[in-house]
C-alpha cells in the first residue's frame, strides 16, 4: 500500500499539470502562438539549463560502477535501435514512427529519476550515474530518429548528414555536454550564477507538462488510440519485464535496481513532446504517449517495486 501510494504521489501530480494545460487551452486563455513560443523556450532555454544543472552537480567519481554504465548504455542502445528497426519495418504510417519510438522508449529519469529513489532510500545513490550513462543517448537517438521520420521519413546521404547536424546543435544535448566538465573536474558554480541557473531550470518541468496538456487533441487522439496503447504497453510493461531479469543476472539491487526501473518503465519524458513538435514529428501522438504513461504509471511502477521488493532486491 506504502508503495501505491508513493507512486501516486510521483505520478499524479504530473498528469494534474498536464490537465490544467488541457483545460487553459480549452478556455481560451493558452493560445496556439503562446504554445508555440513556450515549446521554443522550454526546449532551447529552460530545458538545456535544467539538464546542464543536474549533469554539472553530478560526482560522477562517487561510487562509480563500470558494469552499471555499461548496462544503462548498452540497453539505451538496444532500446531505441530495435524499437526504431521494428516500427519502420511494422508501421505503415511512416509520419508516426519518430514519436512512437521516442514515446515508447524514452524514460522521465530527470524529472522522476533521483526524486523517486530518495523517496525510497533517503539518497539518490547511482541515479545520477544512470542520467549521465543514458541521456545523452536518449536524445542523440531522440534527434537522428526524429529526423529521418521528419515529414513522413527521409533516407541517403542528406538525411545523415542533417541528423548528425541537428545532434551537434541540439540544445539539450549542448546543455548536457556543457555540464560535463564542471562534472570531471568537479567545478563549483558561483552562487550568483548557480541561482540564476536554477531559476530558469525551476521553470522547465512545469511549463513542458503545461504545453503538452494544451497539445492534447481529444479527437485526434482517439484516432491514433492504437499506437498510443502500443506504446504504453511496451514502456512501462514490455521493456522492464526485458530487461530487468538481465539486471538481476549482473547483481545489480537496491538503488541501482531501482534507478534501472526508472530507466526502463518510468512514463514517456515531456521532452519528447517538445522535440517532436520542434522537428516536424508527430506532436499529437507523442502527446497521447505521454498522457497514458503518465496515468498509467503509478499501478504499473508499484507492481514492479512490489515484484522487486518481494524479491528482496530493493
Amino acid at each position: 500500500m506504502d508503495s501505491f501510494v508513493f507512486s501516486l504521489n510521483a505520478t499524479v501530480p504530473i498528469f494534474l499539470v498536464m490537465v490544467l494545460g488541457y483545460i487553459l487551452k480549452q478556455i481560451g486563455m493558452f493560445t496556439e502562438e503562446f504554445c508555440a513560443v513556450a515549446n521554443k523556450y522550454v526546449f532551447k532555454v529552460a530545458l538545456p539549463v535544467l539538464l546542464f544543472r543536474d549533469i554539472a552537480q553530478t560526482d560522477l567519481y562517487q561510487d562509480f560502477n563500470l558494469s552499471f554504465v555499461l548496462y544503462c548504455a548498452g540497453v539505451t542502445i538496444v532500446m531505441f535501435l530495435g524499437l526504431w528497426l521494428l516500427t519502420a519495418k511494422l508501421m505503415p504510417d511512416k509520419t508516426m514512427v519518430g514519436a512512437f519510438v521516442q514515446g515508447a522508449a524514452r524514460s522521465s529519469v530527470a524529472v522522476l529519476g533521483i526524486a523517486f529513489v530518495q523517496n525510497i532510500y533517503g539518497d539518490a545513490g547511482l541515479t545520477p550515474l544512470m542520467i549521465v550513462s543514458a541521456v545523452p543517448l536518449f536524445n542523440v537517438f531522440s534527434v537522428v530518429i526524429l529526423t529521418f521520420s521528419a515529414g513522413g521519413g527521409a533516407h541517403g546521404r542528406a538525411a545523415v548528414k542533417r541528423a548528425c547536424i541537428n545532434v551537434l546543435k541540439n540544445p539539450i544535448i549542448l546543455g548536457i555536454f556543457a555540464g560535463l566538465p564542471f562534472s570531471l573536474l568537479r567545478i563549483e558554480i558561483p552562487t550568483i550564477p548557480l541561482k540564476m541557473i536554477d531559476s530558469v531550470a525551476s521553470t522547465a518541468t512545469p511549463i513542458a507538462l503545461l504545453v503538452v496538456g494544451a497539445g492534447f487533441e481529444g479527437a485526434q487522439a482517439l484516432a491514433k488510440i492504437r499506437p498510443t496503447i502500443a506504446a504504453t504497453v511496451i514502456k512501462l510493461l514490455a521493456l522492464p519485464a526485458l530487461f530487468l531479469p538481465l539486471a538481476v543476472h549482473l547483481g545489480f539491487s537496491g538503488t541501482e535496481m531501482v534507478a534501472v526501473l526508472i530507466m526502463l518503465g518510468s512514463p514517456t519524458t515531456v521532452t519528447s513532446y517538445i522535440m517532436a513538435k520542434n522537428m516536424d514529428n508527430d506532436g499529437e501522438l507523442s502527446s497521447s504517449i505521454i498522457v497514458l504513461t503518465t496515468l498509467l504509471s503509478s499501478v504499473t511502477l508499484t507492481g514492479w517495486i512490489f515484484l522487486l521488493r518481494v524479491m528482496q532486491l530493493i
